[in-house]
């Protein structure tokens, strides 16, 4: 194969204090210039900077350079940007090559005389491989202008509301009978104490009525498949064994049903419902969903058909079957969410053996006016405590459980704090380990916390316990902690306690990530492209992620980053074209045996094999490069662009001498 005779240029970057406190800069750059191939070498203090490009297209266009290395900072983060430079300058994009100096050397390697030595065989390996860059070229893809949207909640329901009113069809994929999520099971809001109920319903009603948005409840993505611009998705509508064309939700249904004996998910099994239920009384949609696990006709063949025998409408349809639906998007956003931590393997807080120990959703509901007591807080006797206990940190924060801080749980704990001392007027005492108010105005509810009488123990909590008869405190629950800033032991005797449990991935996350093509870091949080460059992109093209699927966060913080997720979305096609990506897989004819091993191995499905000829094609729209192809191929067929054999070998060889 015929190359271009290169004429390199070398930039090493001082990173600020990042490299050349280790990395002797200037040493690096004289060795550079007496590589093979080399026509310049300069140091800067921030080569990603305005001036640090300029200098690179100035001698592009001034010595003729075809062929630029950047040492500096990690390729994910600035590899794009110096592309873009040398494109301006005129040469293709791909004739550029970047060495990692920072994470690679710099960062890594304590002695100066090593990192600067690393430095300089990173240097060579870039050089040594720019020489053999071929040009690479995208191609330009029609998009779909439509949107999925996975998850109902708060997240999913300003993605999709923002999208919408931008112009683009959205397909709004919730599993529950009703969009909503947690969001919908809570009662007041922190720090401003607004109705949950009252700013969230309107989104639903929104969601519910938009022409843009086809609402799709009790329905599951089932595959994803495709690129970015151009994705087909299947989507299970479960059946609700009621016509929803006919459905009036008038709720005569669910009065007449004789099942009633069922816990209420949504009223976190405090209390229970029927056969037929609707998960609560805003719900949107609002036609109800018969159980089928529980329903005398659908569940034990009997008759009853009360529902049925009642509905004027005749909307009931005990013979509905699961549907699938085919939708074509150009982008996804994922949303699907969090699940409260399970404290009952932490056993030292009594939660599932004493009865008046709580977790905060299940005080959520209990508050609520649509909850089991009408929002008046009782114990299980029906009155009201006079002593409660919250704990923090229950599950976060914990080296044996979960590690991070949730977020959340210091607000809503002092939230509860407060609603405790509205309602009851009871004695209210929170144990904390740090309490952590970072957001607007969330001080300042900490302080009005404070102010209201609400005694604060700074200290884990060791256990919950029942006192023995002959203690103060009979028939009370006991909470054991150590009072740190006393450095003295602490029993509270107490009515109710309350468990501010952290917050985890909701269930099947890991599932969607898989299905969507993305990852999740070590507590299974989805994984965005960059913490903080990129917080709602991913790596895979054309998705991307909004609310407490990525982390815990608050309700302002959600729902900005929906926002967020939506714009980029929309941004992205706007543009009505997407180009496909350059580092991808090809298989060459000549070489090809036909044995098809490519095929099994490749996860985007992007291979397929024309039988006319005998050969693997790679379908270059769907490729991501990743390279199985090229690891299983026999034949030697398989290869991937910008990674060829005599580039990595090149590399290699350089370091190595």
């Amino acid at each position: 194969m015929k190359y271009d005779k290169p004429k390199i240029g070398v930039y090493i970057c001082h990173c600020g204090m990042n490299i050349a406190p280790k990395v002797d800069v200037e040493a690096a750059v004289e060795f550079a210039k007496e590589l093979d191939h080399v026509s310049i070498a300069r140091e800067y203090k921030f080569m990603c900077s305005n001036p640090g490009q300029e200098l690179i297209k100035n001698d592009i266009k001034e010595l003729g350079l075809n062929r630029v290395v950047v040492a500096s900072c990690s390729p994910r983060m600035h590899e794009p940007t110096f592309r873009k430079a040398c494109e301006k300058a005129g040469i293709n994009p791909h004739y550029f090559q970047m060495a990692n100096i920072r994470e690679h050397s710099s960062w890594v390697t304590r002695d100066s005389e090593k990192a600067t030595a690393k430095a300089k065989d990173l240097v060579a390996a870039a050089v040594a491989r720019v020489a053999y860059h071929r040009p690479l070229h995208s191609r330009e893809i029609a998009v779909k202008k439509s949107i999925l949207v996975i998850g109902g909640g708060i997240a999913g329901m300003q993605s999709a509301i923002s999208a919408a009113d931008s112009g683009y069809k959205v397909y709004l994929v919730e599993r529950e009978p009703s969009i909503g999520g947690h969001m919908a099971k809570f009662d007041k809001t922190f720090p401003t104490l607004d109705c949950a109920a009252c700013i969230m319903t309107p989104k639903m009603v929104t969601v519910g009525q938009h022409e843009n948005i086809e609402l799709l409840t009790y329905s599951e993505v089932v595959s994803l498949e495709g690129f970015v611009g151009n994705f087909k998705a299947k989507i299970l509508k479960k059946p609700r064994y009621v016509d929803e064309d006919k459905c009036t939700g008038c709720g005569v249904c669910m009065e007449k049903c004789p099942t009633k004996k069922i816990p209420s998910e949504f009223n976190e099994r405090l209390c229970n419902r029927t056969a037929i239920y609707s998960p609560f009384p805003q719900a949107v949609p609002k036609t109800p969903v018969i159980d089928p696990e529980h329903c005398r006709v659908l569940a034990k063949n009997k008759r009853c058909g009360a529902c049925e025998k009642f509905c004027d409408a005749g909307a009931i349809d005990f013979e509905q079957k699961p549907q699938y639906l085919d939708v074509e998007v150009g982008a996804v956003i994922v949303s699907t969410g969090f699940k409260v931590i399970d404290p009952t393997p932490l056993v030292n807080y009594g939660y599932g053996r004493y009865p008046e120990v709580y977790t905060s959703l299940e005080f959520e509901r209990l508050n609520n006016a649509t909850g089991p007591t009408s929002g008046k807080i009782l114990m299980k006797s029906g009155k009201p405590p006079e002593k409660v206990a919250i704990i923090h940190c229950v599950g976060s924060r914990d080296v044996r459980y979960r590690k991070y801080c949730s977020r959340v749980c210091c607000m809503y704990s002092m939230k509860f704090a407060h609603l405790v001392r509205e309602k009851t007027g009871a004695e209210v005492w929170e144990f904390y380990i740090d309490i952590r108010s970072p957001g607007k105005l969330y001080e300042e509810f900490y302080s009005r916390v404070q102010e209201e009488g609400v005694h604060f123990v700074r200290g884990r909590v060791a256990e919950v316990t029942d006192i023995p008869d002959n203690q103060e405190g009979f028939g009370r629950l006991t909470v054991v902690a150590e009072n740190t800033l006393t450095r003295r032991p602490k029993r509270v005797p107490v009515d109710m306690v309350i468990l501010s449990v952290g917050l985890e991935p909701a269930e099947g996350s890991g599932d969607v990530a898989r299905l969507v093509g993305i990852s999740t870091d070590g507590d299974g949080w989805l994984t965005e492209l960059h913490a903080k460059l990129a917080p709602v992109s991913t790596p895979t093209g054309g998705i991307f992620l909004a609310g407490c699927c990525q982390g815990p966060k608050d309700i302002p913080d959600t729902v900005a980053q929906a926002m967020a997720a939506a714009g980029e979305a929309t941004s992205l096609l706007s543009k009505g074209t997407v180009s496909t990506k350059t580092e991808i897989s090809y298989i060459d004819p000549d070489l090809c045996a036909g044995c098809q091993t490519c095929l099994n191995v490749c996860a985007y499905s992007a291979i397929k094999f024309d039988a006319g000829r005998g050969v693997s094609v790679v379908n270059e729209a769907l490729c991501h490069g990743c390279g199985s192809c090229s690891a299983v191929c026999p034949s030697g067929a398989a290869g991937v662009k910008h990674f060829t054999d005599k580039q990595v070998m090149e590399e290699m060889e350089a370091i190595l001498n």
